[in-house]
């Protein structure tokens, strides 16, 4: 309410007034600000690098589903010259634990150690880009279309699992965990950083892909509608997924409770042998062979009463669900070792298990659509390059510079990754953003942008959140996370083979530097952009249209030639086969008072456009 919806209606709304990429955008603003946009392209390419990887990951466990049982089901056995053995590995963690480290990743025990490449994930890591560039190539038209499968298909999963998980015993404890409030952590500042960090990836805000997607809508489109709807839809879908996601938790949970009141009921009946507890303490009607959560829990209790100093030394576990759930995993751990592991428990275990990776490489690509639109098109609009080599260019670029990723070590870069090359940029260009719309734009101008389009004002509650709430929340957080980043120590857990454990591992010094790197490159066209225009060090004289495109209010030359236009790349045509464009009345603004403005024959708005500022004149006159 505060970050969400207001921000990505403005970045809508922007992209569909100004019609351009998140290049074009900011430079119609102000020229100084025209690396936002740049800004934006980068944090679009670091995120594509190391989330494409995960959908790597996705599609290697995905090929591996097609088995009864599934290969993570149970630790596997190691043969030696006198006798089989357990993996020792294997049994100090888990079998889904040990199959993600060692057999899906075979992990390295630290950031330094590359060990080479994994081919396995090197294999899926390819696959997983051409799928991108094959759904990209053709534009925004193609992307759209599959993106009804990879939109919809999730829902339909996600409502298989939510089905079959309340059916699983245990789904309703995690359910209630789910929805029991803990108000001291939500005193925590690093709770709302984290939330706003989620608000931010899930509506795509700061990536330049909403306004790339929003730059093709019509004219009069209701974009107020989309964003309200949109957000909406994002938040119901959130709680849907936490709601599967709870309820196979809790089913989790009940089976490693079941386990652990199995083995404490073991240790007692062995106390009571030893004549360590007297019988005397022990309620009649407990039997210890068919003992109850709720039974075993009353006998911890009596003997921690009765047995106060002496207790620790019994070694006695308190089996609550409620303490598994608080250890619930997260990111990646969350899909490919606690969700991979309940799913081992389902009946008919393989279909579930392709299901819910299925699911995973659609939301992947999904989300992959819109961080390649946010690099292309805002490069195309300004570059006026074609857009099929430039989509081919950037996959095959990514996916180099991605086989870092998929080193023995490449999970730690994927951590180093998520952690420091967009969080903290993203608030930074979400700020000036807001601050390049409201404070330079014009907050009074904006709005009757926004009349003329929709037809209708809107609510006076974004003209405040925008002016004051919105930038003042996230200065806040933007403090917030480098006081976060400053007071705890850079780092990334390793796997440690002997142990079978994660370790904290704090970064080496080269580490540290790709971090401030990694945060200093994605800010870094801000402040090069802004310089090299304060100080006009590039001559703008070209008359080419990335150079002039910004010049709002001046009468400038258009190309004629609309062989770059991207709408035609879009739709798959050869320049060739694009009709000719002729100027004629319907690219100029009409009157005053009219309720549209045509654009030009390429889709975007044309000479007239960029004159928007300039008072009505007729025709003849322009």
């Amino acid at each position: 309410m505060i970050i969400g919806i207001p921000l990505f209606f403005l970045e809508l709304a922007v992209g569909q007034r100004i019609r351009r990429g998140s290049i074009g955008v900011w430079n119609y603003i102000s020229p100084k600000l025209g690396g936002i946009g740049f800004a934006s392209c980068v944090v679009c390419f670091f995120v594509a690098l190391y989330y494409n990887v995960i959908i790597g990951w996705s599609l290697f466990y995905f090929s591996q589903s097609f088995q009864h049982p599934l290969p993570w089901d149970q630790c596997p056995l190691v043969k030696n010259a006198s006798h089989t053995f357990v993996e020792p590995e294997c049994e100090k963690s888990s079998a889904t634990t040990y199959y993600w480290y060692r057999e899906a990743l075979n992990i390295s025990s630290s950031l330094s150690e590359s060990g080479g490449l994994n081919w396995k994930m090197t294999i899926c890591l390819l696959a997983a880009w051409v799928m991108v560039c094959l759904a990209m190539i053709k534009g925004i038209q193609s992307s759209g279309k599959i993106m009804y499968f990879s939109s919809l298909f999730p829902y339909v999963v996600l409502l298989c699992f939510l089905i079959r998980g309340l059916l699983l015993n245990g789904s309703v404890d995690g359910i209630r965990h789910m929805f029991t409030p803990k108000l001291e952590i939500m005193l925590e500042p690093k709770v709302w950083r984290e939330a706003a960090t989620q608000v931010f990836f899930a509506l795509g805000l700061g990536f330049g892909g909403v306004i790339a997607f929003s730059s093709y809508n019509k004219r009069d489109n209701n974009c107020h509608f989309d964003a309200v709807l949109v957000s909406f839809i994002n938040f119901f879908t959130s709680v849907l997924a936490t709601l599967v996601v709870f309820a196979v938790l809790g089913f989790k949970a009940n089976i490693i409770n079941e386990k652990c009141v199995t083995q404490n009921s073991e240790k007692i009946l062995k106390l009571l042998k030893m004549g360590n507890l007297s019988q005397d303490m022990i309620p009649h009607h407990i039997n210890f062979s068919s003992i109850t959560a709720e039974d075993y829990n009353l006998v911890y209790d009596i003997i921690q009463k009765v047995k106060e100093e002496q207790f620790e030394s019994l070694g006695l576990k308190s089996c609550q669900i409620e303490d598994e759930l608080d250890k619930a995993v997260q990111g990646t751990g969350l899909a490919f070792i606690a969700f991979t592991e309940a799913m081992t428990h389902f009946p008919a275990s393989p279909f579930w298990s392709v299901m819910f990776f299925l699911m995973l490489v659609n939301l992947g690509l999904g989300s992959m659509f819109g961080t390649i639109e946010g690099i292309i098109t805002p490069i195309v609009d300004t570059f006026k390059v074609r857009k099929e080599i430039l989509t081919v260019i950037c996959c095959l670029v990514a996916f180099f510079i991605g086989l870092i990723f998929v080193q023995r070590s490449g999970n730690y870069f994927v951590t180093m990754f998520d952690d420091y090359s967009a969080t903290l940029p993203l608030l930074i260009v979400v700020i000036l953003e807001n601050i390049a719309v409201i404070r330079i734009y014009g907050i009074d101008k904006f709005m009757e942008d926004l009349k003329d389009m929709l037809g209708f004002s809107p609510s006076q509650y974004y003209y405040y959140m925008w002016k004051y709430v919105s930038p003042f929340v996230l200065l806040c957080l933007l403090v917030a996370s480098i006081v976060q980043m400053g007071l705890s120590p850079p780092g990334y857990n390793a796997w440690i083979e002997d142990t079978a454990t994660e370790e904290f591992h704090s970064y080496p010094t080269w580490g540290m530097i790709v971090c401030i790197s990694l945060m200093v490159l994605a800010i870094l066209p801000v402040p090069i952009v802004f310089m090299v225009r304060r100080c006009n060090l590039i001559d703008d004289s070209s008359g080419s249209l990335a150079s002039v495109s910004y010049k709002r209010g001046r009468i400038i030359k258009e190309p004629v030639n609309l062989e770059g236009d991207n709408t035609s790349l879009i739709h798959g045509k050869s320049p060739s086969e694009v009709p000719s464009p002729n100027f004629g009345k319907n690219i100029y603004r009409k009157q005053t008072g009219s309720p549209t403005l045509d654009t030009a024959p390429n889709g975007r708005y044309g000479i007239g456009y960029l004159m928007a500022d300039m008072p009505d004149m007729p025709e003849s006159d322009l």
